[in-house]
């Protein structure tokens, strides 16, 4: 007897002694940013920037199939740690580099997985990856961000208040306003979609999103406590679908969240800090993350900017033939798109019967082929729409057969999920795409997480909340806070296909909906400036090509605009009250635009950026009347220098935008 209590003694010692906490610091390069990585009977991590607390002990973990939990009882295997200075080339991007410098720390445990740390300047991410035979099943992958104080949070949650359960809220476009409240006081039975943020104090923010997304769910948060915290939920693998009209319905689920190689590297879980807001717009986190560009010829894609027939409802007039869904109205488009220099137009919704679902036949009036052609000899490339349920059974040979007819690319809709069906089927589908040299735009989709950098061909992602909404959102509807918030928010994740341009514009309490005849609301210079303020190689003309052609001025200059850049500069700005960027173009010429919320504003441009010389700006600024009359503008050419600051009226809804060139 005695001899057992001395064994039991032992093991019980060994035990301890073998999962006794330790400690290990990380340090960003400039050495503000300061994480501890805390590895006991599991593994937490904490992190705060010169004195400001950022994230306080969090525990993670990833639960397999067959009992084991990765960071429970972790053994410490290694430790390696590295520090990283480079710089990568950007196409298609809003710079043309990027500085990636940080200090990586590697952990290997017992049982053939790792857990990597990198620590920037301004952040920090983490993920696992494991070293297994043949295939592996995650169950589930536990994270809880702890906050040591009860921060108000900036988040969007998942849109629809009917939908009471988990499973229920999975399903989702990924559109929605955002609730600013204390984290603590957020709804614990919503799920909230990434990225979101927390305001720190001191004028610091964080930004947390995810990275290298694949073969993999997304991330979903929630909180579940009366602590402030924050707890990873995921949709798991679909085990039954119905496919309907434009959608597919998961219908039963398995009970795990992922099934995937047993040698891979995991999404990396992101936390940007900013000391200022105007720093998250021009961050650079998710793309020095994603995984390097698979596609080595880039010389066949083409960004630039797009007709877009559907948000205007293809409203022609002084026209000699009927409007709609016909080859007339599409070389129209393409007329209008060569004379303006735009690089595509696109076929939306309705060229093809939906309720068939048969991609390989267009609606009588339209012959696609012809239009092909006929856009060849107006140097315009044609893109189509089609919804992922009747894309997704014949992917590969509707790819081969456009891209032998020559189209250029595809917008692909309806996928209102981001399960690891969806997000498998995103990177196969980009795959398939650069194999075929065309390019994609991924709509009804969650928020982009590096694939544009994997698959340079994904010029833009939806899920983000725009101007479409205009066309059937309540007059309650603000939309105009929206606009300056995502710069700081959804834009952190990379491109958004929003869609500005519209020329009828709305004072607050003028706007209406009006599907067939839509209007933004705020005024013409704000829809001008959402052109340099929001991010995307792929952007669209969403109003009529003759609403455009009665307002030339603005039609010239959103023309002039390009949709990649040389460089980007933050300029100013506050999460939901205003925002300024300056980008500069591949021949050096810059553009600055700004928006304001409802409350009418005066900014000083810092024009430091520009160097030495003298400049000339075409300016674009809110009139007089805009706050009655928000179409009213007032277009003017100033000279400008680096050594001035410019100081900028906005009215209610208003904005501004500029192109800069040397004299």
């Amino acid at each position: 007897m005695k001899i057992i209590s001395i064994i039991a003694l032992l093991a019980t010692s060994l035990c301890t002694s073998l999962f006794a906490q330790k400690k290990y610091p990380l340090s960003s390069p400039d050495g503000k940013l300061k994480a501890e990585v805390v590895i006991g009977e599991n593994i937490s991590f904490s992190f705060n920037h010169d004195g400001t607390e950022a994230l306080a002990p969090s525990t993670i973990s990833m639960k397999l199939e067959g009992g084991e939990t990765l960071g429970i009882r972790p053994v410490v295997r290694k430790v390696k740690t590295e520090a990283v200075n480079r710089v990568l080339e950007t196409p298609f991007y809003k710079k043309s580099n990027v500085k990636d410098s940080y200090n990586e720390t590697v952990f290997s445990f017992r049982g053939n997985y790792k857990l990597i740390f990198r620590v920037y300047d301004d952040g920090l991410a983490y993920r696992f990856a494991t070293d297994r035979k043949d295939s592996l099943t995650v169950v589930s992958e536990d994270n809880h961000y702890a906050f040591g104080s009860d921060h108000r949070a900036v988040v969007p949650y998942v849109r629809d208040l009917d939908k009471l359960t988990f499973e229920q809220q999975f399903f989702n476009s990924f559109e929605n306003l955002y609730t600013h409240e204390s984290i603590t006081r957020l709804d614990t039975k919503r799920l909230m979609f990434l990225p979101l943020l927390v305001e720190l104090g001191n004028g610091k923010k964080l930004c947390i999103t995810e990275a290298d997304l694949e073969d993999y769910p997304g991330m979903f948060l929630n909180n579940t406590s009366d602590k402030p915290s924050f707890k990873s939920v995921f949709a798991p693998v679909v085990k039954r679908t119905e496919n309907g009209t434009s959608q597919i319905f998961v219908k039963e689920r398995e009970n795990y969240i992922a099934r995937t190689a047993g040698t891979r590297v995991f999404p990396w879980r992101t936390f940007i800090i900013s000391l200022k807001d105007a720093e998250l717009t021009n961050s650079d986190m998710v793309y020095r993350l994603a995984s390097p560009s698979r596609v080595k010829d880039l010389s066949w894609i083409k960004p630039g900017k797009v007709a877009w027939e559907w948000w205007s409802r293809a409203n022609l007039y002084g026209v000699d033939f009927r409007a709609g869904m016909n080859n007339d109205t599409y070389k129209y488009y393409i007329d209008f798109a060569s004379r303006n220099g735009l690089e595509y137009i696109i076929m939306d919704g309705g060229w093809y019967n939906n309720k068939v679902n048969d991609l390989f036949k267009s609606v009588p009036d339209i012959d696609i082929k012809e239009l092909v052609e006929y856009g060849k000899s107006k140097n315009v490339g044609i893109l189509i729409w089609m919804s992922y349920s009747a894309m997704a059974k014949v992917m590969e040979p509707v790819i081969k057969h456009y891209a032998a007819m020559g189209v250029k690319g595809f917008k692909i809709d309806f996928f209102d999920r981001d399960d690891q069906a969806v997000i498998r089927y995103l990177y196969d589908c980009a795959r398939v795409c650069a194999e075929n040299k065309m390019v994609v735009d991924y709509h009804g989709i969650c928020k982009p997480a590096g694939l544009q950098r994997t698959y340079p061909n994904v010029f833009s992602f939806e899920g983000v909340n725009g101007l479409e909404q205009m066309k059937w959102s309540a007059p309650t509807f603000d939309l105009v806070t929206y606009d300056v918030t995502i710069p700081f928010i959804r834009m952190v994740a990379g491109p958004m296909d929003y869609t500005p341009g519209a020329m009828r514009n709305s004072v607050k309490g003028g706007y209406a909906p009006i599907f067939a005849d839509p209007m933004s609301q705020g005024t013409r210079c704000r829809q001008l400036a959402e052109y340099i303020v929001f991010e995307s190689p792929l952007a669209m003309l969403s109003d009529s090509p003759v609403n455009y052609d009665k307002e030339p001025e603005s039609r010239d200059f959103i023309a002039k605009v390009p949709t990649v850049w040389k460089e980007t500069v933050a300029l100013d700005g506050k999460v939901g009250e205003y925002v300024s960027i300056a980008r500069q173009a591949a021949d050096g010429v810059w553009f600055v635009g700004g928006l304001t919320g409802w409350d009418a504003r005066t900014l000083e441009v810092d024009l430091s950026f520009l160097g030495d010389g003298a400049y000339e700006a075409e300016l674009f600024t809110d009139g007089i009347n805009a706050d009655r009359s928000a179409c009213d503008y007032k277009r003017t050419l100033v000279g400008v220098s680096a050594d001035k600051k410019l100081s900028v009226k906005m009215a209610p809804g208003g904005g501004f935008a500029m192109r800069i060139y040397k004299k």
